[in-house]
């Protein structure tokens, strides 16, 4: 598919770490952090990619990093590619507009997570047993109600199939109590600040998770903030409880493969073009929305 960025391929530099969306390089002192064009839903990596994405996502989380540098540091070193090493240079088109120059964090292995509206797992949680990750919510509550103190739910960060929900308490087992409070604080924060400035917007924010790590005894944020891939975004004007809501994201991939027969295993099954090109409108519509 023209001008999509499934992989990266750069010999010289290293095998990268390919999560479902990033290619990881280690440069030695430094991290690159490249984001491909590729779309995983159902937690499969579909043969398609969407082109552009990765683009979109690394301008979004730039935004909010930049937004959030009174809360917490980062871990950006160079955005422009100009930036880099001299040995990057050379795959200036490969890497312009999608990738991040960044410190080498020690990650802590949880999601940190915020649900300000109850929807996806959280929704099915509640309709159970009237709790979230164990957090009891209000009774009479329906599919995209408005959680009025937005809860934090941590999970486990599994190197590949799901994640884990988790308590707050056992979050303290894995980090420490300090460290779990100061993350519960950061993601609150972050979350709320974020919440305030795209309501004027007129997107809310949902929910979200976050990743933070250490870098020279200092908790930083890491790896991606506030994208459509981490985050369920609605337009306010569209808001409905009782009901799913339209999200800016790939909601589009996941309703299409709802469709298909598919066991949801892979390989991934391909993407008809209108569904690719749908998918995109609406992720570089969200940015258009939040960044001008």
């Amino acid at each position: 598919m023209k001008g999509v960025v499934l992989k990266t391929d750069m010999p010289d530099i290293g095998t990268p770490r390919r999560g479902k969306v990033r290619d990881i390089y280690d440069l030695g002192e430094h991290l690159l952090l490249v984001v491909t064009d590729r779309v995983s839903a159902f937690d499969v990596v579909l043969p398609d990619g969407i082109p552009g994405k990765g683009k979109v996502l690394t301008a979004i989380s730039v935004f909010w990093f930049k937004m959030m540098e009174d809360l917490v540091s980062n871990h950006i070193i160079a955005i422009d590619v100009k930036d880099f090493p001299q040995k990057l240079q050379k795959y200036r088109d490969i890497l312009k507009g999608r990738s991040l120059l960044v410190k080498k964090a020690r990650v802590l292995p949880v999601e940190c997570i915020v649900r300000g509206y109850l929807s996806g797992s959280g929704w099915k949680s509640y309709q159970n047993d009237g709790t979230v990750c164990g957090i009891k919510l209000q009774a009479g509550m329906l599919e995209s109600s408005k959680i009025e103190s937005p809860i934090f739910t941590p999970s486990t960060k599994a190197e590949s199939g799901h994640d884990m929900n988790i308590s707050f308490d056992e979050m303290k087992k894995i980090v420490g109590e300090d460290t779990a409070q100061r993350l519960k604080d950061l993601t609150l924060q972050i979350y709320g600040k974020a919440r305030d400035f795209a309501e004027k917007k007129g997107i809310i924010i949902a929910d979200t998770k976050m990743e933070f790590g250490f870098f020279n005894d200092e908790i930083i944020l890491i790896d991606e903030l506030l994208t459509p891939d981490s985050s369920r975004f609605w337009s306010i004007k569209d808001y409905a409880p009782g009901r799913s809501q339209d999200s800016f994201d790939k909601q589009i991939v996941r309703d299409y493969l709802l469709t298909l027969d598919w066991d949801q295993t892979p390989p991934g099954p391909e993407l008809p073009p209108d569904i690719v090109k749908k998918t995109f409108e609406r992720y570089q519509e969200i940015l258009r929305i939040l960044t001008g």
